[in-house]
């Protein structure tokens, strides 16, 4: 558990990190080297006692949310632990208010399992959670992670779900998601 947290917030647990939000081979090498093998026992709950704390539950939603979209870019594995993501997200938010013992942008990754669902009910909570990171500047500046959640949510409003994850499902995209994906900035 330390060692996730260690190795995602290596600058520090308010620090945001550019390698978390764009395509960085050699960030998911080091992901994949390190903590591939981690992925498979949180999906089936062997990692469930990680969760007992703020911190655990935060490296928990890591491995859960974030390192299937680093090591399986463009595949739908990326998405394939996002309902599990949701669990542990649900209980440590709602349940345990475990976000309120992590700073605002270890918050964020508490809150991204929401932000990547494509049911209606859970844009609605992220962009309510996003929200209320209003006082963190880097958070509520443009193209930070309150807008993100905005973004998001718009796009679900308007389709129903993420079209530019349609080809990884193997999921056509209507006309109006082929217009949309052709605008410049369409996909996340």
């Amino acid at each position: 558990m330390r060692e996730v947290l260690d190795f995602w917030f290596s600058d520090g647990p308010g620090t945001p990190r550019k390698a978390w939000f764009v395509r960085d081979d050699a960030f998911d090498d080091a992901i994949r080297q390190r903590f591939a093998a981690l992925l498979a026992p949180a999906r089936e709950g062997v990692l469930d006692g990680w969760a007992d704390t703020a911190e655990g539950a935060l490296a928990l939603l890591l491995v859960l949310d974030q390192f299937p979209r680093n090591l399986h870019r463009g595949t739908p594995l990326a998405f394939a632990f996002d309902a599990r993501a949701r669990e542990v997200a649900r209980r440590a938010v709602l349940g345990r208010r475990q976000d309120q013992a992590l700073t605002p942008t270890q918050r964020v990754f508490l809150y991204l399992p929401f932000e990547h669902s494509e049911a209606m009910a859970d844009q609605d909570l992220s962009v309510a959670l996003f929200e209320g990171l209003r006082d963190s500047p880097p958070h509520r500046m443009p193209g930070g992670a309150i807008d993100y959640a905005w973004q998001h949510r718009r796009v679900i409003r308007r389709f129903g779900r993420f079209p530019h994850r349609n080809a990884a499902l193997g999921r056509p995209s209507t006309p109006a998601e082929q217009a949309y994906l052709a605008q410049p900035g369409a996909g996340f």
